[in-house]
């Protein structure tokens, strides 16, 4: 990618909406200030996030807490209005030379953060000096987190807000139509038919079913775009098999998507349709927003072709290289502080998205939390066959061509085939360009 296009294209990927990991609602932008003025005493942290509605509240409640546990840092949160907006004042801070000390950021932003210069490699907090994690520290984080911090051998972010996609399910519809939980997503289609004629759809998506459509190719048997070497599967016989799976569906009416709505729990809380395929972050609203009387679980989504798969959204903390050398240590004081058992089963709790380490989800706390919270449940089952998407230089533009293309084959029923054949070259020319 030339120099000079770099900011155009880590924009587009912020003019579409990031399904699993955008959950949070409304605009609110004040700070969390936390604790009176130390007279300069301390070392403040800058954390821009995007996070408002419950999910801000639970984020500066936590923060509150850091800066009461110590008194060597403080650490201040500014909401910056959702997550696009977030992005696009990063870029702009980037280019005034005015970046926060950290941000939230999706995994996937790492590889052009780095490429620019913008971010600083964790690895000599993180795994050397007394504060260093231990090394059952991370073989206490899952896998999927830790290894999609890591870019070029080193760890450039550590996960923070993390959801997995799971299955939502109409109790009194199941047993109006006699049907169970399904166990693969051949289930779903067998039991469509039950559905149709009363104008129902088996599942439900959101606007765009890029997500699903990534864990049934994975399931079929290849990622959209392998790592190692990098390389674009985007048209080839597997994906090509997962996307007429989809499609066939929405053509026949035995899935539906959300439209402008944007989200599919409407047309799910709506009875529109039996299931909905959703973020685990969007348990919070459903609680929240969903009729008092519309009674409805979770699960983890079926397998396909007899494998399990199911793509972990969200987003992860970056450290700015623009920091002094204190400010570096207070941040990553602070994101040690995110990753522990205690903090990352509270966050959870509070918000919905899922503990990072084991040991938390294994905790008499969170276990008692799961007894009394059971749609939850289903999140956590997920996360032993969860993944994350293939980071890459150009994933900004990569990522809007796939929305894209799923729009082509939405709205202007284009084949799947030929959908995916374009994105295939599209792809192929960004990782081309960006060697």
């Amino acid at each position: 990618m030339k120099k000079q296009t770099w900011v155009k294209a880590l924009l587009a990927m912020f003019t579409v909406v990031l399904v699993a990991v955008l959950t949070a609602c409304g605009s609110n932008s004040k700070s969390s200030s936390s604790t009176k003025s130390d007279s300069g005493k301390r070392v403040t942290i800058t954390f821009w996030h995007g996070m408002n509605g419950p999910y801000q509240k639970a984020l500066d409640q936590i923060i509150n807490d850091f800066n009461k546990s110590q008194k060597q840092y403080k650490v201040v949160g500014t909401a910056q209005g959702n997550y696009t907006a977030l992005q696009q004042k990063i870029m702009a801070a980037a280019k005034s030379r005015n970046l926060p000390t950290i941000a939230q950021t999706t995994y996937t932003t790492v590889p052009d953060y780095v490429k620019n210069g913008f971010i600083s490699p964790l690895d000599q907090y993180m795994l050397k000096g007394d504060d260093k994690m231990s090394s059952s520290d991370l073989k206490d984080i899952y896998p999927a987190f830790l290894s999609s911090s890591k870019y070029q051998g080193k760890y450039y972010s550590v996960p923070f807000s993390k959801s997995t996609r799971i299955l939502f399910y109409n109790e009194a519809l199941m047993k109006k139509y006699n049907i169970a939980k399904p166990t693969s997503w051949e289930d779903i289609k067998k039991d469509a038919d039950k559905l149709k004629a009363d104008g129902i759809a088996a599942i439900g998506f959101d606007k765009s079913f890029d997500m699903e459509f990534e864990g049934l190719a994975r399931q079929a048997g290849n990622p959209l775009v392998s790592a190692d070497p990098l390389k674009a599967n985007l048209d080839s016989k597997k994906t090509l098999t997962a996307a007429n799976f989809i499609m066939d569906m929405v053509n026949s009416g035995e899935a539906k998507t959300a439209g402008e709505d944007i989200y599919g729990d409407k047309n799910f809380t709506a009875g529109k349709t039996l299931f909905y395929a959703g973020s685990s972050a969007g348990i919070t609203n459903m609680k929240q927003n969903a009729p008092k009387d519309f009674k409805w679980g979770t699960m983890p989504l079926p397998s396909y072709k007899g494998k399990k798969a199911t793509e972990l959204a969200g987003n992860d903390i970056v450290l700015f290289k623009s920091a002094s050398s204190d400010k570096q240590k207070g941040a990553w004081a602070f994101m040690k502080y995110l990753l522990s058992e205690k903090e990352t089963s509270k966050w959870a709790q509070l918000t919905g998205y899922v503990p990072l380490r084991k040991s938390a989800v294994k905790s008499a706390d969170f276990k008692k939390y799961l007894s009394a919270n059971p749609t939850s449940q289903a999140a956590v089952d997920s996360l032993g066959f969860g993944f994350q998407s293939t980071a890459f230089i150009g994933f900004s533009e990569y990522r809007n061509d796939l929305l894209n293309a799923v729009d082509a084959m939405l709205t202007k029923h284009e084949k799947p085939d030929q959908a995916l054949k374009t994105l295939q070259g599209q792809t192929e020319t960004i990782i081309k360009t960006n060697k």
